[in-house]
């Protein structure tokens, strides 16, 4: 049998508002093409009961969409299909997320091309389907991969759409949403250790959804139609860099901009324990923290751990920070802003940009650059069951207020908490509030960063882990910022609101309460560009921007 080739036809159909153009796709195609498909489909052993209505609905809709039709069966899974368990779990990074109560999608799409997007956008479009997008899958409420609402989805999982082009000369790339960061690290390290790209320490964590230091992007809108920086406009590509994921169309690539470094950095490492003084220093670096110059990164991570003088559990401080220069222009420097520390050479290594990323992470000298391609690193926040929140910093906590935290550490839920507290100032205070979606500048002396981990066994009580860290975040109040608490999207946080859908209608009084807190005054922007690209709320999920009705 001979299928259509003209191609054009299909390119026009996918592109356009589904209600005003389902009646456009052209008779031939519907006649000669779907009797072959729904053969393939059949011999692929996808038997799908009455029940299983939509998932047959939208894979004979996908059959009719698909250029190669023949694709399907490499790209789309089911219930039925061996594999559907073992890829939706591939880069589910919250194990919370993958337990048997889960809800799970009606297929999992995994597209080679553009085109494989917009069929699926169209067909879950058509047939009333969510759309749930996933490129590392490190959403920290498994919003990419599930959802908390009792409604058919299906999942968009990018993972093979992870090219990354770097181009030295012009210190620019051109990165697929599919990649992560550090499959993007990789690539520049590559080719040049003076070139680098501020996208955080985790290099399991995808590109799609947390960028902003972007210089052009290749976005699927909920029409099917494929827009750049120029044809989106500027309203829709500001709401993109920061904006949150799932709210405004499908990112296909992003054009970043690559920033210098040095051809060696410095990475150090202090830790101190409440005998060693932790708590004052903790106390101290408050204050100091900000002010130090740009090429300072500085974090410290809190934690218990057994003492290595007397093995009793105590509380530990670990101070890290990347200097942008050599040990011998950090120690004169931090001896004078911050002598209390006592740094001192032997704290500090010089390495590539890249391999400080490493450091960072897992602390361990000399791994291999191949590393930061492995894609299912475990830490504190990946391929493990845990809960985290987040707040801002705008004037330093008292010793008595973290003299009051530190009991909570020796609770038996904290046996795998973590709270990291990351310096602002810098940069960051450069840049205004409305320049990007993210407002969280200048003010802030630091972020917190609060994660508790379990393990599987004991994840038949993971309220009481979860309980845990909602006691901290109650006893932190008095200390972070007010009117509204403000959270960082990318560490998301269902506990502080969500949206609840009236069929298409998203609640922006619902969406408000949240939606302060992660954006501040940006929120309403975000609404604007949501109700003038996505009117009907076709991207959309618990937190997701939703349009004005």
């Amino acid at each position: 049998m001979t299928l259509p080739t003209n191609l054009s036809i299909i390119n026009n159909v996918i592109a356009c508002n589904t209600f005003q153009c389902s009646h456009n796709i052209h008779p031939e195609i519907k006649l000669n093409m779907f009797p072959f498909l729904l053969l393939i489909l059949l011999s692929l052993s996808w038997r799908i009961s009455a029940s299983a209505q939509p998932a047959e609905e939208f894979l004979r809709c996908l059959s009719l969409r698909f250029h190669n039709s023949s694709s399907i069966a490499k790209l789309v899974y089911t219930y039925h299909n061996s594999s559907y368990s073992s890829v939706l779990k591939s880069s589910a990074q919250n194990f919370r997320f993958t337990t048997p109560s889960t809800p799970t999608p009606l297929a999992i799409v995994t597209p080679f091309h553009a085109s494989h997007i917009q069929a699926t956008v169209y067909c879950c479009r058509k047939h009333g389907l969510q759309v749930r997008t996933r490129s590392g899958g490190h959403d920290f409420e498994g919003l990419s991969y599930t959802t908390a609402y009792k409604v058919p989805f299906v999942v968009i999982d990018l993972v093979n759409l992870r090219s990354v082009q770097v181009n030295v000369e012009k210190a620019t790339a051109w990165v697929e949403s599919g990649a992560t960061v550090g499959e993007l690290y990789y690539e520049i390290a590559r080719k040049t250790r003076t070139l680098a790209f501020p996208a955080g320490i985790g290099h399991t964590v995808g590109i799609g959804g947390q960028l902003n230091n972007v210089i052009d992007a290749r976005l699927i809108d909920a029409y099917g139609r494929i827009l750049d920086k120029k044809s989106m406009g500027e309203d829709l590509f500001w709401a993109i860099r920061g904006g949150g994921g799932g709210s405004f169309g499908i990112v296909l690539a992003w054009k970043v901009k690559l920033v210098p470094v040095p051809a060696n950095v410095t990475a150090c490492t202090v830790s101190k324990t409440l005998e060693q003084n932790a708590a004052k220093l903790v106390h101290q670096w408050q204050s100091i923290a900000r002010k130090f110059p740009k090429e300072i990164h500085s974090s410290i991570a809190i934690a218990r751990v057994n003492s290595s003088e007397d093995g009793k559990m105590t509380i530990q401080a670990s101070y890290g920070s990347v200097f942008l220069g050599s040990i011998d222009e950090l120690i004169p420097l931090m001896e004078e802003k911050f002598p209390e520390l006592g740094l001192v050479k032997e704290d500090c290594l010089e390495m590539s940009w890249a391999e400080s990323i490493l450091y960072s992470t897992v602390s361990i000298i000399g791994l291999p650059l191949e590393t930061l391609l492995n894609r299912t690193q475990k830490s504190a926040l990946s391929q493990t069951f845990f809960k985290a929140k987040s707040d801002f910093v705008k004037q330093p906590i008292s010793e008595s207020g973290f003299e009051g935290l530190w009991p909570k550490f020796y609770e038996d839920e904290a046996k795998s908490a973590v709270m990291v507290l990351v310096a602002y100032g810098g940069k960051m205070d450069e840049i205004p509030e409305t320049e990007y979606p993210y407002p969280h500048r200048a003010g802030n002396l630091y972020s917190i960063l609060y994660v508790v981990n379990w393990e599987e066994e004991e994840n038949k009580n993971s309220e009481k882990f979860m309980n845990w860290m909602r006691r901290v975040y109650s006893y932190m109040t008095p200390y972070v910022s007010k009117s509204p608490r403000e959270a960082y999207v990318n560490y998301r946080d269902l506990d502080i609101g969500t949206n609840k859908f009236n069929h298409d209608k998203g609640s922006y009084t619902e969406a408000k309460v949240w939606g302060l807190k992660y954006f501040k005054n940006n929120f309403d922007k975000l609404v604007y560009v949501k109700t003038k690209v996505d009117p009907q709320n076709f991207f959309k999920h618990e937190q997701s921007i939703p349009p004005l009705f």
